[in-house]
């Protein structure tokens, strides 16, 4: 495409990853007026509604608009491809498609939907780089792939016998194909990023990298409150508990002021870590007051069930009450705590410190 096509786009890219959605929009509304034919106007404009979903991840309402979105695109790209059928950006952009409505699906844990998605994406990205192997915005949805179908079974085992059916996964090949899309893609770059992001901290527990993705990004992106919160939690993971504090600090300062994205999902991840935090350095009744919050917070949010917030919440609060000698407080919290929905081993620990007091 021409150079104002890409200049175009990528105007468009770097305001969704800020946040700056009317601004998006205006740019690939340009875009998809300009290019009618082509797919990328629309693909991108799904893209600000991927972002929507992100930012308060828990809640589904955007879903069915991204989806349908989506399938707009798959029809365009399916007419392009009964023309040409080596049309490079269809394929890319019909690919990229499935791929999206699968990592919706995998956010969802609709882990069989999210799998078929990827198998009907694989062969089209594959057959695109085939095509234009310098093309390296295509190894986004490859390494997607590779990365998770080695790694999903493993972590889900209910998915195993389905993947039978699908082509193997290759992690380390996965990383590597996404760490390239990283550093050379033209549109995908920063979405290659920030999946490493996720896949360092959610999955390879590898939060001295994960820190190093998450600043960068959010020093590109100062108005990511996704970025924001990954800064938050690495630099917790890896015992930064100042830099932490003051991340969640200005995490719930910007809540406080209605900054687009900081919505009640980041007011509680900040109040909890804030708690979390305040417990690290044993002022426990100012992590108190924090898990207070997030309780209360959840027990207005999870509307069909106890999210893993309300959970740990009240597992810390009844390790402070018997650190304090609150033993029979303590008791009813991991009483409540075994009545809540299990997240990791909640249910573990609480049963282990109804028999001996945390501390002990």
């Amino acid at each position: 495409m021409s150079q104002e096509f890409d200049a175009q786009a990528k105007r468009g890219i770097h305001a969704v990853y800020n946040l700056e959605f009317e601004k998006a929009e205006r740019e690939f509304s340009l875009l998809a007026k300009n290019y009618p034919t082509h797919p990328a106007g629309k693909f991108f404009l799904a893209m600000i509604d991927w972002w929507k979903i992100l930012m308060t991840i828990d809640d589904e309402s955007n879903d069915d608009t991204f989806i349908a979105k989506m399938d707009d695109v798959i029809d365009i790209c399916d007419s392009l491809l009964e023309v040409n059928e080596n049309d490079v950006s269809a394929l890319f952009f019909k690919g990229g498609a499935l791929g999206f409505q699968g990592r919706l699906r995998a956010n969802r844990s609709s882990w069989i939907k999210a799998a078929n998605n990827g198998r009907l994406a694989l062969p089209i990205v594959q057959k695109a780089y085939s095509l234009a192997p310098e093309n390296y915005d295509i190894l986004l949805g490859i390494g997607i792939y590779n990365y998770y179908a080695s790694t999903i079974p493993e972590k889900y085992p209910i998915v195993k016998p389905v993947m039978v059916f699908f082509p193997t996964g290759n992690k380390l090949q996965g990383i590597e194909q996404l760490t390239t899309a990283s550093e050379h893609a033209k549109f995908a770059a920063i979405e290659a990023k920030y999946f490493l992001l996720q896949l360092s901290y959610n999955y390879e527990r590898q939060y001295a990298k994960a820190y190093d993705l998450c600043t960068s990004l959010l020093k590109q992106f100062p108005n990511n409150v996704v970025f924001h919160r990954y800064v938050g939690r690495s630099s917790y993971s890896l015992s930064k508990y100042g830099e932490s504090e003051t991340t969640f600090q200005e995490i719930l300062s910007r809540c406080e002021k209605g900054q687009r994205g900081y919505s009640g999902f980041a007011k509680r991840e900040a109040v909890y870590y804030l708690g979390m935090v305040a417990m690290q350095i044993q002022n426990y009744e100012k992590a108190l007051r924090y898990f207070f919050q997030c309780d209360e917070i959840s027990r207005h949010m999870d509307k069909q069930e106890p999210s893993p917030f309300m959970t740990m919440a009240n597992l810390r609060i009844g390790m402070i009450y018997d650190v304090q000698k609150k033993r029979n407080y303590a008791i009813m919290q991991y009483q409540k705590v075994q009545r809540l929905k299990a997240f990791e081993n909640s249910h573990d620990l609480a049963k282990q410190y109804l028999s001996t007091p945390y501390g002990l």
